[in-house]
């Protein structure tokens, strides 16, 4: 027996299948052509300016139609494939991302349905010609973590509420801060059924946005993610098909979870990017600027930050890679590897974005340099997904549970 007969295949942590290596590559043409040439005017628009040609664009490249079933005209990606064409978006642009992003979250409760009719009904859409938006409706004034974590279900107040009338539902109330909602077609809304205390009756329903009694309140002035627009939901009486309920009454919380342990990976690849963009930015500074003679680089202090960020970075997308893996293959989707990725990545982007523009010093603080975009985005994907206060409890909730016996 020789040596050899020891030595194990070489491991490529980050070896893609080839299509998911064909998708990032067909995205990164996408992000330099036409996403980094628009990135400053977008973010400087008013806020309830929306770049539809930019949509266009990005929908003839499949970006709206990644997770859809090749049955209906999608890519049928998967968790892998938004995980990786999100990242190299925001790492030119977090808010463009995001409108792809909430349009997959919206799609999401479709996918989870596994109902053939509500999936030939509204999964086509993202296959015309036209670019279609869809959003998730979950959060609201009052009750924002309270229909994230189950046992505070029955402490949410003021939830959109759903009444049963024949053969369809009247729902009533306000949704805020959902992204996509001043354009979308449909709505996958979380509505609480009457008679049920606080959340406990959360109910997914389809809703096309159309529909009489809709109402899309005016759109948020954001800090940051400027390209996507985020607004309120109105709901007067809306009525719904009883055949747009996801799932069956009262399983609104268990739909939630699921497509939120799925679009934390992907949350976690934004994240990613935004890192990966600060880096860049600093990264390609610290070889122009000359101090003491010698390229910033050089200098053993920059070099060190330049490391650690470098470092970050690598780490932030091997995890996002690993959870979304996770989610496409384990049924159903793991809580613990897309929280730990979340948590993660959202720091580095934090912590990366910071010391990027500490490297630029002055000129990273000018608009015109475009690191401050990074570093207002790093704050983003914090909010929106599990803050790192709900992720910590979902991480320790899943850590516990492995001890159960």
């Amino acid at each position: 027996m020789t040596d050899t007969a020891f030595q194990s295949a070489p491991v490529d942590f980050l070896a893609e299948p080839p299509q998911i290596q064909e998708l990032r590559e067909r995205i990164r043409e996408f992000v330099d052509k036409d996403v980094r040439p628009r990135v400053a005017d977008n973010d400087r628009a008013p806020a309830e300016d929306f770049d539809w040609e930019l949509v266009r664009l990005g929908h003839e490249a499949g970006l709206l139609r990644l997770v859809v079933p090749k049955e209906y005209g999608g890519l049928g990606l998967g968790v892998l494939g938004v995980a990786v064409a999100l990242e190299e978006i925001a790492a030119a642009c977090a808010g463009t991302a995001l409108i792809f992003g909430a349009t997959l979250l919206g799609q999401a409760p479709v996918l989870l349905s596994s109902d053939p009719h509500l999936q030939a009904r509204f999964l086509p859409l993202f296959s015309g010609d036209n670019p279609v938006l869809a959003c998730n409706a979950i959060t609201e004034d009052q009750a924002g973590c309270d229909l994230l974590i189950p046992e505070n279900a029955e402490h949410a107040t003021d939830v959109v509420q759903a009444r049963r009338d024949g053969d369809s539902y009247l729902l009533t109330g306000r949704k805020r801060f959902i992204t996509n909602a001043r354009l979308a077609e449909f709505g996958s809304v979380y509505a609480n059924i009457e008679g049920h205390p606080g959340a406990t009756g959360l109910t997914a329903f389809i809703v096309p946005l159309d529909s009489p009694g809709v109402t899309r309140g005016p759109v948020a002035d954001k800090l940051g993610y400027r390209a996507c627009l985020g607004s309120e939901l109105l709901f007067d009486n809306v009525r719904v098909p009883a055949e747009n309920v996801v799932g069956g009454e009262g399983n609104g919380m268990l739909i939630n979870i699921q497509q939120m342990n799925m679009a934390r990976a992907t949350v976690a690849a934004i994240s990613t990017g935004v890192a990966r963009g600060a880096f860049d930015l600093a990264k390609d500074w610290c070889a122009e600027r000359v101090q003491g003679g010698v390229p910033l680089h050089q200098h053993q202090f920059t070099a060190r930050k330049l490391a650690e960020m470098a470092s970050k970075v690598e780490a932030s997308r091997l995890m996002y890679l690993k959870a979304a893996q996770a989610a496409d293959t384990e049924i159903p989707a793991p809580t613990y590897e897309p929280a730990t990725a979340k948590l993660f990545a959202d720091r580095v982007a934090i912590e990366v974005a910071q010391e990027a523009m500490s490297l630029m010093g002055a000129r990273g603080y000018l608009r015109e340099n475009g690191m401050e975009k990074f570093v207002r985005e790093s704050f983003g994907a914090r909010i929106y997904e599990g803050t790192p206060e709900v992720l910590a409890l979902a991480i320790t909730e899943a850590l516990y549970a492995e001890d159960d016996f």
